[in-house]
């Protein structure tokens, strides 16, 4: 398989698991409600976020990405603490949705296990490479 192909293998399977945490996201919304869904949700973003690194780095290593997609939910939980990500998102329902509003500090928990679950996922989804002979 060449190079270019495997990374257009790569991010398609990124933006279907993309979708995929979308829609669990809403189906969990609709089915839970209270600490069981807001846990479920900061879990999944984080799985979104590990979706688009990928997509964005399809040869990213399963380590490095969940690293990354931690790294950004922490970052946006602890921007939440200066109260802008709050203020915008009054005038936006986008922010509100990517940014949060409220600082909590058991989301961050919350993002290591989404974090952890997709590095799960990709090491046991993702095609292995061969070695060539007489390596």
């Amino acid at each position: 398989m060449s190079d270019r192909r495997g990374s257009l293998r790569v991010r398609a399977a990124a933006v279907a698991a993309a979708g995929l945490t979308v829609a669990a996201g809403l189906g969990v919304r609709s089915v839970a409600a209270g600490e069981f869904a807001k846990c479920a949700g900061d879990a999944l973003y984080t799985v979104l976020v590990y979706a688009l690194v990928v997509l964005v780095a399809p040869r990213v290593r399963p380590a490095r990405a969940a690293v990354v997609a931690a790294a950004l939910s922490w970052a946006v939980e602890l921007f939440q603490i200066t109260g802008v990500p709050d203020d915008l998102g009054r005038r936006s329902m986008l922010a509100r949705l990517v940014l949060g509003s409220t600082f909590n500090p058991p989301d961050l928990f919350w993002y290591l296990v989404g974090a952890a679950s997709a590095y799960a996922a990709h090491r046991v989804l993702r095609p292995r490479e061969v070695a060539a002979p007489g390596r």
